[in-house]
């Protein structure tokens, strides 16, 4: 394990918005118990899917939509208020 001074963008909560030393641009970090249910929720798709269950499909897919949108929107506020310029 290494040691290192990151900069913190946001708090420290959830999806916390940081710069590693040797970075051009922030990332987000995102916690491990989030991570595992963003696998899950991404699981329960393909499943519905293979099922052919477009409908429950859907409606799963859109909820991973906003919530990625969300920490999207998220990231690029806080660039915007750092003028830092996208990434992408």
């Amino acid at each position: 394990m290494e040691r290192v001074e990151a900069e913190l963008f946001t708090d420290g909560g959830n999806d916390a918005v940081v710069r590693l030393p040797g970075r051009n641009f922030p990332g987000v970090l995102i916690q491990g118990d989030t991570l595992s249910t963003l696998r899950s929720d991404m699981a329960e798709l393909v499943e519905l899917c293979a099922a052919g269950d477009l409908v429950e499909a859907r409606h799963v897919a859109s909820l991973l939509q906003a919530d990625l949108g969300a920490k999207l929107k998220r990231y690029t506020d806080v660039l915007e208020a750092h003028g830092i310029a996208r990434p992408f």
